[in-house]
């Protein structure tokens, strides 16, 4: 009975450390979800000041 007791106990502390590992996961995606949407403004900002046009995203491709 201790056996399993000690097997459960240890269980029990892998499943909260995993638990403290995919919340700080968590934090970590949604932080470079929010930098790389910051990103994409300032490229598309700078791709429209810099050429005055219609951003390349916008545009078909030379093939059409």
């Amino acid at each position: 009975m201790d056996a399993i007791e000690e097997r459960i106990a240890h269980l029990i502390r892998q499943v909260e450390d995993l638990s403290d590992v995919v919340a700080r996961q968590s934090g970590e995606i949604d932080r470079l979800e929010r930098r790389v949407a910051l990103l994409m403004e300032r490229a598309a900002e700078a791709e429209s000041e810099g050429q005055g046009s219609v951003p390349l995203a916008d545009q078909r491709p030379p093939h059409w």
